[in-house]
């Protein structure tokens, strides 16, 4: 449910700002995006998962604030993020 440390290294280095970048918006939000995919798979084969369901929504609303503060913060920024990781908006 979680994702690896290289995964997380690797998205990291591809959404960086700037060298050695780990706490940027579109670093987290790149994470928060593996993290929910991974979720996401997860419960194709467990339906009833009503508490990992619960940390789903969590991680999904932290990553909403996140692309909020970044859209109010930059705008090019968000929507070339946005682009990136394929989200809809």
């Amino acid at each position: 449910m979680s994702i690896t440390q290289d995964a997380k290294a690797a998205l990291m280095k591809d959404y960086a700002t700037k060298d050695g970048d780990t706490g940027s918006p579109e670093v987290q939000v790149a994470i928060l995006t593996s993290r929910i995919s991974n979720l996401t798979e997860h419960f194709k084969t467990h339906a009833k998962d009503n508490h990992s369901r619960r940390g789903l929504l969590k991680l999904v609303a932290q990553r909403r604030k996140l692309l909020d503060y970044l859209r109010g913060k930059d705008e090019a920024r968000y929507q070339d993020l946005i682009k990136r990781l394929s989200l809809r908006r």
